[in-house]
């Protein structure tokens, strides 16, 4: 049997037995660009029911016919964690969504900040870049990938059973040790998110509000303050190595 290279994520079931119908873009992809043919493996995924094998049955240019036959890995859920960040510049706002799709975000939220350099964004084209990644990190679950919300409307609405990591680079120093949030009653498996600030630094309201809440845990991310796009992958990282699925 040969080996499939390819892996899409598609909004329909699978199932053995299963045929999937791919749009334009998909069919222009397997066959213009990857030159793939009838008969040829393909891996699928849709978020929720694991990865499978399926074979092309029918291939055409503006559509294509795929016969799912086996699963070849069962379906992997992140640990129930947000992360928030205000968006800065393109590339690097892609490279967010794209890195926390890859180290295993369940729900990623743009915010507004008093600093926030940018107003709007394409939610359409975030949420495009969190399924490339997970077609390319060989995740089988897609994060939801928010519209821009302001960031106090989101707290003023903030689940009272979700902790927050707070990562404020007024903190710069040593290192917080995210172990001892087990100290505090935390514990790997409760709904979590990370709070990451703008360019210019969150205001001296937006950290009084975030402080005041019961829920959140102020953190330093070390000696030097980082960019928000390392900041983010660095807060990642660090959470899922304390209380994720890194352990």
């Amino acid at each position: 049997m040969r080996s499939a290279k390819i892996r899409l994520y598609v909004d329909q079931p699978l199932g053995e037995g299963q045929s999937v119908l791919l749009g334009r873009d998909q069919a222009h992809y397997l066959f213009g660009v990857m030159r793939l043919s009838a008969g040829d493996p393909v891996l699928l995924f849709n978020g929720s029911a694991g990865e499978w094998r399926a074979t092309v049955a029918e291939a055409g240019k503006r559509q294509a016919v795929l016969t799912v036959d086996t699963q070849t890995n069962a379906q992997q859920n992140p640990p129930d964690l947000w992360l928030l960040f205000a968006p800065i510049k393109k590339a690097r706002t892609d490279f967010i969504v794209e890195k926390a799709t890859e180290m295993g975000a369940a729900r990623i939220l743009p915010v507004q900040t008093e600093f926030t350099n940018s107003e709007r964004i394409r939610q359409d084209r975030l949420q495009a870049h969190a399924v490339e990644a997970a077609e390319q990190c060989g995740g089988t679950f897609v994060p939801d990938v928010a519209d821009l919300q302001k960031l106090g409307t989101v707290l003023g609405q903030w689940p009272e059973d979700r902790r927050i990591l707070f990562c404020d680079e007024a903190l710069a120093g040593p290192a917080s040790a995210l172990p001892e949030l087990k100290g505090t009653g935390a514990a790997a498996g409760e709904p979590w998110a990370i709070v990451i600030g703008p360019e210019g630094g969150f205001s001296d309201a937006e950290r009084q509000h975030l402080n005041q809440l019961p829920q959140s845990y102020a953190i330093s991310l070390g000696p030097r303050i980082l960019r928000a796009d390392t900041a983010a992958v660095a807060a990642l990282a660090l959470w899922q190595q304390a209380l994720g699925d890194w352990r």
